[in-house]
C-alpha cells in the first residue's frame, strides 16, 4: 500500500511537470501568432508583452491536468483486483 501511494505520487508529479512544460510552450506558440502581422520591432515588443501571461496560463493548466491525469493513470496501473 505504501509503495502504491509513492508510485502514484511520483507519477502524478512527473506528469504534472511534463504537462506544464508542454502546455506552456503550446500556449506560447498560439499567443505569439497574434504578433505575426506586425513589423519586426512591434513583433518583438508584442512577443515580450504576450510571453509571461501565455506561459503562466498554459503552465498552470498543464500542471493541473497533468497531475490529475497522471494520478488517475498511475492509480489504474497499480490497482489490485480483489476477488471476493
Amino acid at each position: 500500500m505504501k509503495n502504491r501511494t509513492l508510485i502514484c505520487s511520483l507519477v502524478a508529479i512527473a506528469s504534472g511537470i511534463i504537462g506544464a512544460y508542454i502546455s506552456g510552450q503550446t500556449t506560447l506558440m498560439l499567443h505569439s501568432q497574434k504578433c505575426q502581422n506586425q513589423t519586426w520591432a512591434m513583433q518583438q515588443l508584442c512577443n515580450t508583452w504576450v510571453t509571461p501571461g501565455a506561459i503562466w496560463q498554459g503552465s498552470t493548466t498543464g500542471l493541473w491536468m497533468g497531475t490529475i491525469l497522471g494520478a488517475f493513470v498511475a492509480g489504474m496501473a497499480t490497482s489490485q483486483n480483489r476477488n471476493y
